[in-house]
């Protein structure tokens, strides 16, 4: 899950990459790796996806994402007073398994947690100032790349 680009977008380095890892990923077992990232548009235009990822899961993978949903919505700092973002199914794209996004807004825009879930991987990714729409297809994009 390690992609040097991902869905047109590069994984950024230097300033533009993360230094810690942001979002609790669950209990980590031997064999199972975590794969973080900033992935931007060329040229460091727009604000960066951040990009969560765990492989080898040995639990139910859906259980997984719901865990880094959670955490990516503390991370973003969302007040739960505001209810609890529902996730809408996307199109999986080829690789199958379940594909979810949540408008973490009080508008039609702002932050989207996307979040994918197969056999054995679970991810999430936050895209910031977009839509339910734009950032599903973008994170479908993106895990064709980072997902090998």
């Amino acid at each position: 899950m390690d992609a040097p680009s991902a869905g047109g977008l590069d994984r950024l380095t230097g300033d533009g990459a993360l230094a810690d890892v942001p979002v609790d990923p669950g209990d980590m077992r031997d064999g199972m790796t975590l794969v973080t990232g900033n992935y931007g548009k060329p040229g460091g235009r727009g604000t960066p996806v951040l990009f969560e990822g765990v492989d080898h899961v040995p639990e139910d993978t859906n259980e997984r994402r719901e865990h880094l949903f959670r955490g990516m919505l503390e991370y973003i700092q969302w007040d739960p007073e505001l209810g609890n973002p529902e996730a809408q199914p996307v199109e999986p794209g080829p690789l199958g398994g379940s594909v979810e996004c949540l408008l973490a807004s009080l508008s039609e825009d702002g932050n989207v947690i996307c979040g994918w879930a197969d056999e054995g991987t679970a991810a999430v990714a936050l895209f910031e100032n977009s839509t339910l729409a734009d950032a599903g297809k973008l994170f479908v994009a993106m895990r064709a790349d980072l997902e090998r």
